[in-house]
């Protein structure tokens, strides 16, 4: 009896849904930094499994829109609850659930799915028994099919976490061949893995204000030629991310390349950019360049 369907993966900002999407696929395909709102769009990943085909849906954290960039985010977590075999809720196990827990939490009734709770980061609970009065406060704010402790940085609890998404899925034939992972374009995952170092590598304003687009991609056999660029919104931020005689971009290329390289399996040449146009984040047309559909494009 093979299973398979789709499982959308919600939660607040940094509660650690790319890190679990991440550890369930066993590749990274979803970038993670300690800044809110690193995940900016749906990103799918298939987990295959000898009983089960599990497609899962990462989306960006569940957060007030407070500009156009931002409720095209929350568009997209509205969509990855649309025609779900089941969600993960994902929670911080550290903190008590409140009021902006339990706002995050009601747009899950925007879905019949069945809901799982995905108690994130037990390894660093000090107490593991404040771990069984936490459950019960969730158990209060709202019913959950089960409710799961885990550690997505350590790989903890995952194995339960599979079974109970299992469970859920509809009996059918596998959705997508046995090598596929993700449906994002390798122009996409380099995009983000160069914002990713940007987010590691910068501090003050930029993390918000920071876009990657690839410019040229040129394919000659084994090794790919890349041109792309960083936007920001203002001169203060350029100077940031290139850094005294250019090291701070140097390096953001160096390590976004080598990961690249690992992921795509060949050797990159990345030549980045630093470019200023002033608030990208409130113009619709620049929003649906950055998409990962429209890159697939290039």
């Amino acid at each position: 009896m093979f299973r398979s369907g789709f499982v959308s993966i919600l939660g607040r900002p940094n509660a650690g849904k790319s890190t679990l999407l991440n550890a369930l696929l066993g590749e990274k395909i979803a970038i993670v930094a300690k800044k809110p709102q690193t995940t900016r769009t749906a990103i799918q990943g298939v987990v295959h499994l000898p009983e089960a085909q599990v497609v899962l849906i990462d989306t960006p954290g569940l957060h007030e829109s407070d500009t156009l960039f931002n409720k095209r985010m929350m568009d997209a977590v509205r969509a990855a609850l649309e025609e779900r075999d089941a969600l993960v809720y994902v929670a911080d196990a550290t903190r008590n659930p409140g009021e902006d827990e339990t706002r995050a939490m009601s747009v899950l009734n925007r879905s019949s799915a069945p809901v799982i709770l995905a108690l994130n980061k037990i390894d660093r609970l000090a107490n593991k028994p404040d771990l069984l009065p936490r459950i019960d406060r969730y158990r209060q704010a709202r019913e959950f099919a089960d409710i799961v402790p885990i550690s997505a940085l350590k790989s903890e609890g995952l194995d339960d976490l599979l079974r109970c998404i299992v469970e859920k899925l509809p009996e059918g034939e596998p959705l997508f061949p046995p090598d596929y992972l993700t449906d994002q374009p390798e122009r996409y995952l380099l995009a983000e893995l160069v914002r990713e170092k940007v987010l590691e590598l910068t501090e003050q304003e930029v993390p918000h204000s920071v876009a990657v687009i690839v410019d040229k991609w040129e394919d000659a056999g084994d090794l790919a030629r890349v041109h792309a660029s960083i936007i920001v919104e203002r001169p203060g931020q350029k100077g940031i991310i290139i850094g005294a005689k250019g090291s701070m971009l140097k390096q953001i290329g160096t390590l976004a390349r080598q990961e690249a390289e690992k992921l795509i399996g060949r050797k990159i040449f990345l030549e980045l950019f630093v470019r200023i146009q002033e608030n990208w984040r409130e113009d619709p047309k620049f929003l649906t360049e950055i998409e990962p559909r429209s890159m697939s494009r290039l």
